[in-house]
């Protein structure tokens, strides 16, 4: 039972996080001689490339939004868990470790007044055949609930959901869907 060979190191890197844990059965899978791809390699209409794909852009204060919460991201630590930021009129939150819909409870909706961004990038450390951020319709209704103008994401380093009915949520509700 060679499989059985393999559970002790699962559990052990399964406490350090799921990064750990996923690189662990990687290597589990090499050791078998089992190669591990990218997924958007068999599916590439779930990445999204450069540019804009929505009727809205981002404006000059959406930019600066965008440029904070990169900035944000760069500096946390780069073996952690961190691929999302809101940024809003010079505020950060950063995605904790419990994911993206924690980080939308702690941003409050400003009444009227739609500002501030979804940032979701990879990690430099992250490896991209198992662990790509992932959005959807789901996530652009988050932000529509707390009032965020749209979401950007990094140059086919992303998976992206229900891509049709996103955009046209999108649309429809004045945001946009950037892609750097």
């Amino acid at each position: 039972m060679k499989g059985v060979y393999y559970i002790p190191r699962i559990i052990k890197k399964s406490k350090l996080g799921d990064v750990a844990l996923l690189k662990e059965i990687i290597n589990i899978f090499k050791n078998e001689k089992i190669k591990t791809v990218e997924s958007t390699k068999y599916t590439p209409e779930l990445n999204l490339s450069r540019g804009n794909y929505t009727k809205h852009k981002p404006n000059k204060k959406d930019q600066i939004d965008i440029k904070n919460a990169l900035k944000a991201l760069n500096k946390s630590n780069q073996n952690s868990h961190i691929q999302g930021a809101i940024s809003r009129n010079k505020h950060i939150i950063l995605e904790k470790q419990e994911g993206t819909e924690k980080m939308f409870k702690k941003i409050k909706k400003i009444k009227k007044l739609n500002t501030g961004v979804l940032v979701k990038f990879p990690k430099n450390k992250q490896d991209p055949r198992v662990d790509l951020p992932t959005v959807g319709l789901r996530t652009l209704k988050q932000c529509k609930a707390v009032g965020l103008k749209g979401i950007v994401l990094k140059h086919k380093k992303n998976i992206f959901l229900d891509k049709k009915k996103s955009i046209h949520f999108a649309n429809k509700n004045k945001m946009f869907i950037f892609i750097r």
